[in-house]
């Protein structure tokens, strides 16, 4: 590979190769003269409605303001009231349970299953009590939590299902998208995403027609009409640029993916012969995953971020401190998740793209065989 880095995302190489519709759709919004909740943003809303199999998609404006629209859309329609619970993973990013307390509710924390590192639905109803209203399955790295079990549960207690699907586009569950498999979902458009925007921005898709409406309004001021403020709302709204600019790289998401699927499925095939201190990726077998990430895990992730450093591989940790153990959140801190505490000290994201070459993925492959786990 010579002298040359190898990125762990090259988000310029990945967006140029749309330049040219990217360039002539921001063109257009220039030319229209409407920035906002505008033709650009109506389109995109009703292509990924039908792109998620859902019969809403309200654009906002990042994915942890998409959490805090639905759980705030359940309190204005009666559903949770301050104070009441909302079961999370306790092995996610800070925003899922960010979400949750910036509208008011309360986070309850529930190990993961250890091979997927999603929620783990067998320990669900553990942590239901008189206050739970939610569950939230986060789709981590891009693979679909266990929906069937979670949403059967859910139905027995009287639950909303609320996905967090910020890495999850184009994934799918039994034959199903993500962002169709509870009641609401939350997407994020940050620029890294499999679908990104050229900046912040996020969606909210439901088949839920009342919560549509009410986000509809709390996404602008609480208002449906200028001036007239049904809710206390917030200002996150989709901008026209960066819906226009997520209408182009729509149309190649599955394309991508399916690149992604291939890149991954090199990894697979490099490291799976190598030592058993090192673990890759588990596939379940009943979904296909949207791969925004390839993460391996070893007790030796620091030596290796290293290692593969001084062979000019760049790699990410996502994440290495739980939310549980962040200063944000002290009074979870108390809470016995070793599980969670054990994946955050032993993951790590390898170089992953679309456009990853053949040749990057051996590079890299070949660099953790000659590191000694």
């Amino acid at each position: 590979m010579g002298e040359s880095m190898i990125k762990f995302l090259d988000l310029k190489a990945v967006n140029e190769q749309y330049r040219p519709e990217i360039d002539a759709a921001i063109q257009r919004v220039l030319d229209s003269g409407w920035y906002l909740l505008g033709e650009e943003g109506e389109a995109f809303e009703r292509e990924f409605a039908d792109y998620c199999q859902a019969d809403y998609c309200l654009g906002v404006a990042n994915g942890l303001d998409a959490l805090i629209l639905i759980l705030l859309g359940y309190k204005e329609l009666g559903f949770m009231s301050e104070g009441d619970e909302v079961i999370v993973p306790a092995n996610t990013y800070i925003a899922s349970i960010l979400a949750i307390s910036r509208a008011g509710l309360k986070p309850v924390l529930v190990e993961p299953d250890e091979l997927t590192y999603n929620l783990d639905p067998t320990l669900i109803e553990a942590a239901i009590t008189e206050r739970t209203k939610a569950i939230m399955a986060v789709h981590l790295y891009g693979q679909c939590a266990d929906m069937d079990p979670i949403c059967r549960i859910a139905k027995k207690h009287g639950l909303k299902v609320i996905e967090d699907a910020a890495q999850a586009h184009g994934a799918t569950y039994r034959g199903r998208k993500a962002g169709s498999l509870g009641d609401a979902a939350g997407f994020s458009f940050y620029p890294g995403k499999n679908l990104g925007a050229l900046g912040d921005g996020g969606a909210v898709t439901t088949c839920d027609g009342q919560l549509a409406d009410a986000i509809t309004a709390l996404r602008n001021y609480g208002s449906h009409e200028k001036y007239h403020n049904r809710y206390k709302g917030m200002n996150s709204r989709l901008d026209e640029i960066q819906a226009a600019v997520l209408r182009v790289k729509l149309q190649y998401l599955d394309s991508d993916t399916e690149k992604r699927r291939m890149v991954a499925e090199a990894y697979h095939t490099a490291l799976n012969s190598q030592s058993s201190a090192l673990t890759v990726p588990h596939v379940a077998d009943y979904g296909v995953p949207a791969w925004h990430l390839f993460v391996v895990r070893t007790m030796q992730r620091d030596e290796l971020v290293k290692h593969l450093m001084e062979h000019g591989i760049q790699t990410v940790i996502h994440y290495p401190v739980p939310p549980h153990r962040q200063s944000a959140y002290r009074e979870l801190g108390g809470q016995s998740l070793p599980l969670t505490e054990a994946i955050h000290r032993q993951v790590l994201s390898l170089p992953f793209s679309p456009i990853l070459s053949s040749e990057s993925v051996n590079f890299v492959s070949e660099a953790i065989s000659r590191f000694s786990l």
